[in-house]
Order: C-alpha cells, then sequence, then structure tokens
C-alpha cells in the first residue's frame, strides 16, 4: 500500500470506523505478516517518543528510566501486547467471537495512527503547546471512539455499550496486571499503559 493509501485509510477511520474496521479484518493477514506490522509500530513510536524527548525532558513526562529507547520500546510492546490479550479475552465472557490475531490487526492499525498523531504533535509542540495539548487531547477521545467501533465490529457484540465495556474491563485488567508485572521487575511504568 502507498502512503497515499494509508493516509487515506488513516482518513476514514475517522470517518468511518466500522468500514475500516472490516477492511482490516477481511485482509486476514498471517501471523509473519502480523508479527512484522507490530515489530513496525513499536519501533516508530519508539523513535517518535524519542524525538519528542527533545523537546520535553523525560523527568517532566516519563521518568529518567524511559528515556532510554529499549527500555521504552520494550515496555510498550509489553504493553501493546496486553492490550491485545485483553480485549480479546474481556470480550468472551459478553459474546464476543474475535480472535486474538483480529484484535491484534486493529490495535496494531491504532499504533500506526498513534505514529501519525505524535508526529503532527512533535512538529507542533515547539510552536505552541497549547495546540499541541489540544492536539493530544481530541486525538485521545476520537482513539476512544474509534478502537470502540473497532471492538464492536471485530466481537460482534451488536452494541456500542458492550463494547465500551469490554474496553473498560481490558483497560482496568491490563492496567492491574501490568503494574504487578513492573512493580515485581522494579520498574516504574511511568505512564506507559496510558501512552498506549
Amino acid at each position: 500500500m502507498t502512503l497515499a493509501g494509508l493516509l487515506r485509510l488513516a482518513f476514514n477511520t475517522v470517518s468511518a470506523p466500522r468500514d475500516v474496521a472490516r477492511l482490516l479484518l477481511a485482509m486476514n493477514l498471517p501471523s509473519q505478516a502480523l508479527w512484522l506490522a507490530f515489530a513496525l509500530v513499536i519501533v516508530l513510536n519508539t523513535l517518535v517518543f524519542s524525538v519528542s524527548l527533545m523537546f520535553v525532558p523525560a523527568d517532566d513526562l516519563f521518568g529518567p528510566v524511559l528515556a532510554n529507547p529499549t527500555v521504552f520500546g520494550a515496555m510498550l510492546a509489553v504493553s501493546v501486547a496486553a492490550l491485545i490479550a485483553t480485549v480479546t479475552l474481556c470480550g468472551r465472557p459478553l459474546g464476543g467471537r474475535a480472535s486474538f490475531a483480529q484484535i491484534g490487526i486493529l490495535v496494531i492499525w491504532m499504533q500506526a495512527l498513534r505514529v501519525l498523531l505524535q508526529g503532527v504533535v512533535a512538529v507542533v509542540g515547539p510552536l505552541s503547546l497549547f495546540l499541541s495539548g489540544i492536539l493530544v487531547s481530541a486525538g485521545s477521545v476520537l482513539g476512544i471512539w474509534i478502537f470502540v467501533n473497532f471492538i464492536d465490529v471485530a466481537h460482534k457484540t451488536n452494541s456500542l455499550l458492550r463494547a465500551g465495556l469490554v474496553l473498560l474491563l481490558a483497560v482496568v485488567a491490563m492496567m492491574l496486571g501490568l503494574s504487578l508485572i513492573f512493580s515485581l521487575l522494579g520498574v516504574q511504568t511511568g505512564g506507559i499503559p496510558g501512552y498506549v
């Protein structure tokens, strides 16, 4: 897919998230392609985050530990994988039928959109902190709306409210699980789960 095609798909994700979800699921990518896409979005997110630290010190945002790109990338990979797992599993009690691969492609695409948003914020930030703050807030709200629609389509819950509940349960489970794991490892999460 060309860059123009990706940008068009990103625009369509905002205007018609359910159609994009169906398109992504219909691709039925093999596991090797999913793992490659997963690694790519982790690397790109890490690069954008590292660039953003040039303008905002790590101590002010995520703590000195995460100033190390390797540490940030590893923790982000674990967090994204945990989100995929929890969204998949938390949908089951509510009648969800999506597989790990199906939720995986949707989460990976959401992370690709985050790269795009963070890139824009990195450019706008030095010019206007207020405007970059608005972009981050708007992007977060819009991201939740898109992801709830994605979950509804993938799990076939036939209810945005039920899909929203799946997301809520998944985020709580992810936060608790990651907090426990990282605390046992003696690592401060520094807001990584929230970054996902």
